[in-house]
């Protein structure tokens, strides 16, 4: 439809310099607002200005219908929420009809991490005689140490390292910058890396400032350091389903349980809302009541 193209292409431009957010975020926008105007027609809907309450709640039900996750559902109508505010702010539409709809609410799902037995297991295959296996080291390292997200990790430049103070800038959602520390084990296995694995890596390339680096010495992306923990995983036999989120949930868990405050957490994973953070309590309190009832004489 050719007037929710011209007003998508202003919505782009306005979340590239006004938002800052990211590539991968205006694509998941950009194609939920497509998916909602192949619904308009199909309804006979000519223009966003005539999309009504009554459609709104005629789409809800045919995500529903489609069995998505009730977040997947959440992030779509949010997506067009702020499509239609950004239309209201520029005078372009009158009416958000958007703002009527209640989300769903989230699944009360507690992340998965990983014990320490099972994070010994990984950190103990890596061959730390070779460049990929310094490499991989490192990256299990800092993925643990530090809490980061995998795109954070994959877009980590040297610069960005301290070895000194032992902390990473970090760059996150909508290009804000963090400053996160880490501890010994990352620091000797990244300068293990830095200072061997790395420079053989990348001496036939001309990349001079990424940190993770694949086997050609070109920048590592998010897919390829999957493609790595999966392979580690393997390796070390243990009977594990890995994402690399898991080790920033892993990292949130285990500062939580070992009595770290939530708003210090917050800050160094980067959440703009406490609430974001408040998930992993969840998981402190299952270890509390574990440490209670082995403890307590009358548990």
């Amino acid at each position: 439809m050719e007037n929710v193209k011209k007003c998508l292409i202003l919505f782009v431009e306005y979340l590239q310099i006004e938002k800052n957010y990211s590539q991968y975020t205006i694509v998941n926008y950009t194609a939920n607002i497509d998916e909602f105007s192949v619904f308009m027609q199909e309804e006979g809907i000519a223009g966003l200005d005539l999309v009504t309450y009554q459609d709104i709640r005629l789409y809800l039900t045919r995500l529903h219908q489609s069995k998505l996750a009730r977040k997947t559902i959440s992030k779509k109508i949010s997506s067009l929420r702020s499509f239609y505010k950004f239309l209201n702010r520029e005078k372009l539409l009158t009416e958000n009809p958007f703002a009527l709809v209640s989300l769903p609410k989230k699944e009360g799902r507690i992340p998965n991490f990983l014990y320490e037995q099972e994070l010994e297991l990984l950190f103990s295959v890596s061959d730390l005689n070779t460049p990929l296996g310094q490499r991989n080291q490192a990256l299990l390292e800092m993925l643990y140490a530090t809490g980061i997200r995998v795109s954070e990790c994959a877009g980590m430049k040297i610069r960005d390292a301290d070895l000194f103070m032992g902390t990473i800038l970090v760059t996150g959602k909508g290009s804000k910058q963090r400053y996160v520390p880490f501890g010994s084990f990352a620091q000797d296995a990244l300068e293990l890396y830095l200072n061997d694995g790395r420079k053989k890596l990348v001496q036939n390339t001309a990349d001079s400032e990424s940190i993770f680096v694949n086997s050609r010495g070109n920048p590592l992306k998010p897919g390829g350091i999957r493609h790595i923990l999966n392979e580690l995983v393997k390796k070390s036999s243990a009977n594990l389903h890995i994402h690399p989120h898991m080790f920033r949930h892993t990292f949130a868990t285990h500062l939580l349980n070992e009595g770290a405050d939530l708003r210090s957490v917050q800050e160094l994973l980067g959440h703009s809302h406490l609430s974001s953070t408040q998930i992993y309590t969840h998981v402190s309190k299952d270890q509390l009541k574990k440490t209670y009832m082995s403890h307590h004489p009358r548990a």
